[in-house]
């Protein structure tokens, strides 16, 4: 497969057209940058920040009951502890206000401000003293007393309130109900997934420390800015003087996006004692304090002639959500309109308000549960139809987006089909259930398709080159462990022309430049793209610089005149050129810097932006007598664009497809249906995919550079898992015989 172009080769990228004609569809798998740090343990995660002398340490005091009121709280014995400094409960906590609601993941309400219980593990006080130890030993004496109501904890309860179309995003086109009643052929089925915890591997962890009205916070955020701006907000302080820091954290898979509550109270509890606060979240604390992948239950209505070609598609979504907050990215029935082309479409979501603790986007938020859901139902109807699965979707592939028309920016799902099938050798499947066999073991074939939706947030990069040769990329994006230290050197160094040693990447910051949160696939698109223009500018300021200078071979051109490689701006009819170092040593400047920003591509264009999308292929072999259920094997087809570092995007798709397994065969979070406590929050108890689960993940690349993207790229950290647990299901089917349509799927369903 053809790589990129080495550090150094010509680049035409800084054209006022915006192509980057070099760049092949996958680039070099180049070594993470931040790997060094990492395992020699010197990469600095909030959990390690004690570099402040006088750090004390706060511990949560959590609900005992999912549902009434706070009668009373005695914290005698705990404020008498041995070097306990404080004791804070909704009795003496400061009144705060909610932070950034006007923000695409808002933050929960403000902890400690009445004596409401809304959920089970809910804060209801935090115990502040000079060590760790001494702070839990004071949680354990803190004596808090109950009214307790019968709780309001599943779905199905009759007595839950239900919020219609709570994203705005119901909708579809023609008339489905006529369409499914005059149907040749009909379909409809209940599907289930269960509640899954995030459950990344560093507990959340948060240090603040004030400094007069400025706040200093280190904290397990995918977003620095978006903390920075609900923490000004709740403390009502400018949001410059908030300063984020979390140029590492330990995994997030989305529950990073949100301000939780915990953050809020390490500033409020540093702020009460007039020292730096470390607040560390327990495992157990994780499963109730940084959100989750709701359970639903969803509808599904499909009408199709006999040829297989749909008619009609009907998608409703039943999912829960906290009584005390809402959940913005979690639309599982819009999957229906954008992935098959139909001439009557809808779908709806329902949030059932229930006493949870507020769920939170999960790796592929609402889309790894309605395609697990659609992707089953679609591949019921190719066996009513006796049609090949692969055929079916292949017959009914939109051309254009199904509900507006527009033309996508790019859509490799055909390929995904072709390469796919091919690769793992569909051909040799027969299609009647139970026929394949391997010794004692059933053998299955399935797969499913799927498509991620299109997100770019607005951002800015900052970067310096030195009169040393070398450049310095800057902006408050993160790393979330995907590899955005290493493809955003990459990127800057293709586009100055600039050798890939000679490049450093600064993330994590909320003082740098404004950038959106790590999450809905988008960061690269967007960092990338702030990166490009940064560097169109940064060429552009040097052609200003030696504009007028007689002694430059670059005297008079402009960005459309010029390419960039060996650290040398270079005209494109001449061939000379002249070095950055050199420029700037004539000129007497020890550096030169310019920002970038990017915005993202008008959604309402003829040219609708599309996310990647993908293909899913599994093999699974279950024991006839036993029902344990093997992933044998499991291949993805992916068109996500131009990939900037083949080993990360890699490593990104093969991630989500384990988390897909675990959905699909492991993963479920247990709540107690009389008390509403969580019963397996520990992961002795919460099953996830370990090494022994997993088979080989073969991974294929295919498609081309988006058009809307001046880089090309597209994401690829959630398309990995969407469709992974509806192609695992769909194996079962087929070595089975049994339709599970329930998630996770257990030795039970098929004994």
């Amino acid at each position: 497969m053809d790589r990129s172009a080495p550090a150094g080769t010509p680049s035409p990228v800084l054209g006022e057209s915006g192509e980057d004609r070099s760049a092949a569809v996958v680039g070099a798998g180049v070594d993470r940058v931040d790997g060094p740090v990492k395992v020699s343990g010197r990469a600095i995660y909030p959990t390690d920040v004690v570099d402040h002398l006088d750090l004390a340490h706060a511990v949560l005091v959590q609900s005992t009951v999912a549902a009434g009121r706070v009668t009373a709280v005695d914290t005698t014995a705990a404020e008498a502890a041995p070097g306990v400094l404080a004791v804070l409960t909704h009795t003496n906590a400061p009144r705060l206000t909610r932070g950034g609601e006007d923000l695409p993941w808002p933050p929960p309400p403000s902890p400690l401000q009445d004596d409401r219980i809304h959920h089970h593990g809910q804060n209801v006080a935090v115990v502040v003293a000079e060590t760790f130890e001494q702070a839990t030993e004071g949680a354990r004496l803190v004596r808090v007393e109950y009214t307790a109501d019968d709780p309001v904890v599943d779905l199905d309860d009759p007595r839950a309130e239900h919020v219609r179309d709570p994203f705005g995003t119901d909708g579809g086109r023609g008339d489905t109900a006529t369409a499914l009643s005059t149907a040749p052929v009909r379909l409809e089925q209940t599907y289930r997934t269960a509640v899954n915890t995030n459950n990344p591997m560093g507990p959340f962890a948060t240090v603040a420390a004030w400094d007069g009205d400025r706040l200093t916070v280190h904290d397990a955020t995918q977003g620095p800015n978006s903390t920075q701006t609900d923490l000004a907000r709740t403390f009502g302080i400018p949001p410059e003087s908030v300063r984020v820091l979390a140029p590492f954290i330990g995994g997030g898979f989305g529950a990073g996006l949100r301000t939780w509550p915990h953050t809020i109270l390490a500033a409020v509890a540093a702020r009460h004692v007039g020292r730096p606060v470390k607040l560390v979240l327990t495992r157990k604390q994780m499963f109730t304090s940084i959100g989750h992948r709701p359970d639903t239950r969803q509808a599904v209505r499909i009408g199709a002639e006999h040829d297989g070609r749909l008619t009609a598609i009907d998608h409703e979504a039943w999912q829960t959500v906290s009584l005390a907050d809402t959940n913005p990215w979690e639309n599982v029935a819009t999957v229906a309109l954008s992935n098959y082309a139909a001439p009557h479409l809808s779908a709806r979501d329902v949030q059932v308000q229930v006493n949870v603790p507020a769920p939170g986007s999960m790796r592929a938020p609402g889309e790894a549960q309605g395609t697990f859901a659609l992707e089953s139902a679609m591949d019921e109807l190719a066996r009513e139809l006796d049609i090949d699965p692969v055929a079916l979707r292949l017959r009914n592939y939109a051309g254009t987006h199904p509900v507006t028309g527009q033309r996508w920016s790019s859509n490799g799902l055909r390929e995904c089909y072709r390469v796919g099938a091919e690769k793992f050798g569909w051909s040799r499947r027969d299609p009647e259930p139970r026929s394949m066999r391997r010794g004692s073991l059933l053998v299955g074939y399935g797969m499913a398709g799927t498509s991620f939706f299109f997100a770019q947030g607005p951002c800015t990069a900052r970067i310096t080159v030195s009169r040393d040769g070398g450049a310095v990329v800057k902006s408050a994006g993160m790393d979330l462990g995907t590899g955005t230290y290493t493809v955003m050197t990459q990127l800057a160094s293709e586009l100055l022309g600039l050798p890939f040693h000679r490049v450093r990447t600064v993330l994590g910051d909320s003082s740098l430049p404004q950038a959106p949160s790590a999450g809905g696939s988008g960061h690269v698109g967007a960092l990338g793209s702030a990166i490009h223009a940064a560097s169109r500018e940064l060429v552009r300021a040097f052609l200003d610089l030696v504009g007028d200078d007689a002694a430059s071979p670059l005297r008079g051109a402009g960005l459309d005149d010029v390419r960039v490689a060996d650290g040398r701006i270079v005209r494109q009819d001449t061939g000379r050129g002249e070095s950055y170092t050199d420029i700037l040593t004539r000129h007497g400047r020890e550096e030169l810097t310019a920002e970038g920003t990017a915005e993202p591509p008008d959604k309402d264009a003829p040219v609708v932006p599309t996310g990647p999308h993908a293909a899913k292929f599994a093999e699974v072999h279950v024991d006839a007598d036993l029902g344990v259920i093997r992933v044998a094997r499991l291949l993805t087809a992916v068109a996500c664009g131009r990939v900037l570092n083949e080993k990360t995007a890699r490593s990104q798709l093969i991630g989500g497809t384990v988390g897909g397994i675990g959905m699909a065969l492991l993963e479920d979070t247990v709540t107690e249906p009389r008390t509403g406590r969580i019963a397996n929050p520990t992961f002795g108890d919460y099953l996830i995919p370990v090494n022994a689960d997993i088979p080989p993940l073969e991974v294929h690349f295919v498609g081309g550079p988006d058009t809307l993207n001046p880089n090309g790229t597209k994401g690829c950290g959630e398309i990995g898992i969407s469709a992974t647990a509806a192609a695992i299901a769909n194996a079962v089917h087929h070595a089975t015989g049994r339709r599970v349509r329930k998630l996770p799927i257990t030795i039970e369903d098929l004994l």
